[in-house]
């Protein structure tokens, strides 16, 4: 009974504990327009991003992470330190392979200027506002997971008859030590 009483406890402080994590960062603003299970259509204002390209050999989706981290840890002309943001933006081609990796830049250093990153092939990008249809799914970031999410994603749009214009955009919102059942993954597609 004391083991069990311990797991529960155990589980739920963990998951308080992811919980809090995600919380604990500035997070891109929207506004949803409608909402059906995990499905919304949410209206993004303009974003400034810093951006990477992502590294397009196999198996390695992240590898634009170290370049923007080491961005947000002072590596730009102020040497300036900025604070991580949720989520990480990963706009990708046609079929759901990232093209490249974005950080939102916190709303109050977008507000005084953002400085000039020092690092190659990092540049600073406005992302200009538009309306997304998203889908919300959990697990790791693994290819056949995003084709799945993408697949439902584009169903759902067919069955609601809704036109969208480009390639998905994958969001994340976790750390890497959350587990794949707790994590906050987002595949949206914007609206025409």
């Amino acid at each position: 009974m004391f083991i069990g009483i311990g797991i529960a406890v155990f589980i739920t402080v963990f998951w308080l504990g992811i919980q809090t994590s995600r919380a604990g960062y500035e997070t891109a603003e929207y506004e949803v327009v409608e909402t059906d299970g995990k499905f919304q259509i949410r209206k993004y204002p303009q974003l400034t991003t810093v951006s990477t390209p992502s590294n397009t050999t196999k198996g390695q989706r992240n590898s634009g992470f170290g370049r923007l981290f080491k961005f947000i840890s002072g590596e730009n002309e102020a040497d300036q330190k900025i604070a991580m943001t949720t989520p990480v933006f990963m706009p990708s081609d046609a079929e759901g392979e990232a093209k490249s990796m974005q950080f939102v830049v916190p709303k109050d250093v977008a507000a005084s200027g953002v400085p000039t990153p020092k690092g190659k092939d990092v540049k600073v990008v406005k992302v200009p506002g538009a309306t997304f249809v998203v889908l919300k799914f959990s697990g790791t970031n693994t290819k056949a997971k995003n084709q799945k999410a993408l697949g439902k994603l584009r169903a759902l749009v067919k069955e609601k008859k809704l036109k969208t214009v480009g390639n998905p955009t994958f969001a994340y919102f976790d750390p890497p030590w959350t587990p794949g059942p707790l994590r906050r993954n987002e595949v949206m597609l914007k609206l025409k």
